[in-house]
This record gives structure tokens, C-alpha cells and sequence, in this order.
């Protein structure tokens, strides 16, 4: 009997027992399978939260360059247009300021015909021309005022007259910017003079002769075109206007320098 009881407890305790684990072992399996499927579940939303953000990203980034391209083709045709239209605006202007009409008339048998000329404006070496040729204008009447006035050794006056070298400094004293000194042979080496060919001469330039034998030159004229130059030749002699060809003077000759030039005249 007592046998029977041990049995029976042993048996008792060893279902007890089963049924204790059995429940126990369920639990720590759903456990286990949630916190898998809880794992699993944020991977996936990680994934999915990393994959959204770089669409994100991408489609950011290419708002932005397109959004670029778009205000750089619309400055450079901003551009195209300002220059354009700065073209269109300036144009009429420049050809208002290159193109000058002048009206010239003239008249023939009663009858007086006006037209209409184009006058191009004068460049830096027109207006140094200009000038130059006004320079020269001022001196020839200068000179041309004294024509038959008597031969007077250190004369620089038209109340007196004048010697060769003082008719030249009267000319020329109030129109350049350097000393014009008092003799001929000074006048020859001057180093703002410039050296002139005999075949380039202009109407101002000096010319010089060698009349006695004393120095480089001894007399000096003043080249008026054509061939010929006013003088002041010698005691007894009146100012005149003399060909360069002759024989005494052609046999004479030096040489010629020019006075007048852009950067000498006042």
C-alpha cells in the first residue's frame, strides 16, 4: 500500500512538472517570435524612412539644378537682350556723332544751288594737322606783311626792319614753345628743329646757306612753297620772295629744319 502512494506521488509530481514547462516554453517562444517580428518590423522602417529621404534628397536636388539651368538661361538671354537693345539704342547715336551734314551753296547764272555735303569729324591727326597748318597760316602773314621793307643788320622790328635772322624770330617767337635764338647758325642746331629733306620741305620750314665761309650757316630764309622762300638777303636789299633754283642759292644750301610741329607749336 505504501508502495502504491509513493507511486502515485511521483507520478503526480512529474505531470505537475510538464505542465509547469510546457506553458513556460510557449511563452518564451512568442517571445522570442515577437521581438523577431518587432526587429524585423523597424528594419523595414528604416529602410523605408532611408529610402524616402534620398528620394527626398534626389528630387531636392533635382528641383535645384533645374531651377538653376532655368535663371541661368534666362540671365544669359536677359544678356543677349540688354546687349541687343544697347546696340539698337547706341547706333543711331554714333552715326548722329560720326556723320555731320553741311549745306554749301553756289550760284550760276542767278540761280542758287544749295547741297547737302557729309562732313567726317577730324581725328587726333587731323586736329594736330590743323593746328600745325593754322601755325604756319599765322607766320606766312607775318612774313608777307614785311615784304619790301629794308635790309637792317640786328633788326627784329617793322618799325626798323630786320636782318635774316630776326625776320625769322619775329615770325616765329609767339608761335612755338621754345626760345627762337638770334643768329642763323643757332637757329640751324636747335634740337627741337627737326631735320628736312630738300625734297619734303612745307611751307614754314627754315632754310639755310652758307654764304661767307663762317660756320655751319650764315643765312637763313623761310621755305614758302613752290619752290621759294622769303628773305631778308643783305645791306641794301629789301625783304623779297627768292626761287630756291637759282644758281647762287642752290650752290649755297645747307639745309632745312622745321620749327613747326605738333609738339613745338603753342
Amino acid at each position: 500500500m505504501a508502495r502504491i502512494n509513493k507511486i502515485s506521488i511521483t507520478l503526480c509530481a512529474l505531470l505537475f512538472t510538464s505542465l509547469s514547462i510546457t506553458p513556460l516554453s510557449h511563452a518564451s517562444e512568442q517571445a522570442r517570435s515577437s521581438a523577431s517580428q518587432k526587429s524585423h518590423q523597424a528594419k523595414t522602417d528604416r529602410k523605408k524612412r532611408t529610402s524616402g529621404s534620398k528620394s527626398k534628397t534626389t528630387a531636392k536636388a533635382k528641383t535645384t539644378s533645374k531651377k538653376k539651368t532655368t535663371l541661368k538661361s534666362k540671365s544669359a538671354a536677359s544678356a543677349v537682350s540688354k546687349t541687343a537693345s544697347t546696340r539698337k539704342t547706341r547706333s543711331p547715336a554714333l552715326k548722329t556723332a560720326s556723320v555731320k551734314m553741311v549745306q554749301k551753296c553756289s550760284v550760276r547764272k542767278g540761280h542758287k544751288k544749295c547741297v547737302n555735303e557729309e562732313v567726317k569729324p577730324l581725328t587726333i591727326a587731323d586736329a594736330h594737322k590743323a593746328r600745325v597748318q593754322k601755325a604756319q597760316k599765322t607766320a606766312m602773314n607775318k612774313l608777307m606783311g614785311q615784304i619790301g621793307k629794308p635790309y637792317r643788320w640786328g633788326g627784329t622790328s617793322p618799325r626798323t626792319g630786320f636782318d635774316c635772322s630776326g625776320l625769322v624770330y619775329y615770325a616765329y617767337k609767339d608761335l612755338v614753345k621754345f626760345r627762337i635764338p638770334r643768329t642763323a647758325n643757332e637757329m640751324y642746331h636747335l634740337r627741337d628743329a627737326r631735320s628736312v629733306d630738300r625734297g619734303e620741305l612745307q611751307s614754314g620750314d627754315l632754310v639755310f646757306f652758307r654764304t661767307r665761309g663762317r660756320g655751319t650757316a650764315d643765312h637763313v630764309g623761310v621755305y614758302v612753297g613752290g619752290g621759294k622762300f622769303i628773305q631778308s638777303p643783305r645791306t641794301g636789299r629789301d625783304i623779297q620772295i627768292t626761287s630756291l633754283s637759282e644758281d647762287y642759292w642752290a650752290n649755297h644750301y645747307v639745309g632745312a629744319r622745321r620749327v613747326m610741329t605738333p609738339k613745338t607749336i603753342r
